[in-house]
């Protein structure tokens, strides 16, 4: 089993504990906007690293301050959070202001393909942050990035996240 390597963070500090992040803002206005949780792909083979270093190339190079995900998962099942709770997104037009974006390393199989390539250890800790993640946000919706409307269509994630997950919505 692969320990989370993250803690999560709203604004400058750290969560103690999701009870304390529950009870700070349960009732503010942000647990309203948080709407869906967006998974994501790097569209990287799978027979390559794509480090976290990588990706934060990559997304400075579209211009970003920073990665756009909230969350990446290695395939090793390495958890990193790169952007905080309560802080928008750079990941799906036009639902940045309603999302957390999580993007699992891979999506592509050797060829260049899409495919499911998530490993054993990425689907371990994808259902434990999604577990931690909808408890925070009550009623939010698990999506694929293919499955918005209004985004520029792709295959990412290159699975049914709402067919895989949506179970813990409920």
């Amino acid at each position: 089993m692969v320990e989370e390597s993250f803690p999560l963070l709203t604004a400058d500090e750290e969560v103690a504990s999701e009870r304390e992040l529950l009870n700070d803002i349960e009732d503010g206005p942000y647990m309203q906007e948080v709407k869906y949780i967006i998974i994501h792909c790097s569209a990287t083979r799978e027979t390559r690293d794509f480090t976290v270093e990588d990706l934060l190339r990559c997304h400075r190079q579209r211009k970003f301050r920073t990665i756009g995900y909230h969350f990446y998962i290695r395939r090793s099942g390495i958890v990193t959070q790169h952007r905080k709770l309560k802080e928008v997104g750079a990941h799906c037009r036009p639902w940045n202001r309603c999302s957390i974006g999580i993007c699992y390393e891979g999506g592509l199989d050797a060829e260049g393909h899409p495919a499911d390539t998530r490993t054993p250890e990425q689907t371990e800790q994808l259902i434990l942050l999604l577990m931690r993640l909808v408890k925070l946000f009550p009623g939010v919706r698990i999506r694929g990035h293919r499955d918005m409307p209004g985004g520029i269509p792709k295959a990412c994630p290159c699975f049914d996240a709402e067919g895989v997950f949506g179970y813990l919505e409920r």
